[in-house]
């Protein structure tokens, strides 16, 4: 008996969260939910969404990597996030090149 109600997804763990959002979405892909229903699970869906990346965001600060200095002792570092060298803008896909068609966007 809480004098508050606790936010939908407070406790929810985020496999609970994705099995809740494929049940939405298969649901929502039946085409058998009236538009009013379709519109409240697209937004239960936008929440389990959130709740899924704060999940996430807070497990990627919680990773710790092992590595071994040089006299092969292990050490813990703290996970640093890597991001991908974006592929140069001046790269051309052949497969376009080979492609006899006339492409306007």
């Amino acid at each position: 008996m809480s004098s508050k109600p606790k936010p939908p997804g407070a406790q929810l763990n985020f496999e609970g969260a994705m099995d809740r959002l494929e049940t939405i979405v298969e649901q929502m892909e039946s085409g058998k939910l009236p538009l009013e229903d379709l519109i409240v699970r697209y937004e239960e869906g936008m929440n389990l969404v959130k709740i899924c990346q704060e999940r996430l965001a807070s497990a990627e600060q919680k990773i710790e990597m092992i590595a071994r200095n040089r006299a092969g002792k292990a050490i813990v570092k703290d996970f640093e996030a890597t991001q991908e060298p974006a592929a140069p803008a001046n790269v051309i896909d052949e497969t376009e090149n080979e492609n006899d068609e006339i492409k306007l966007f």
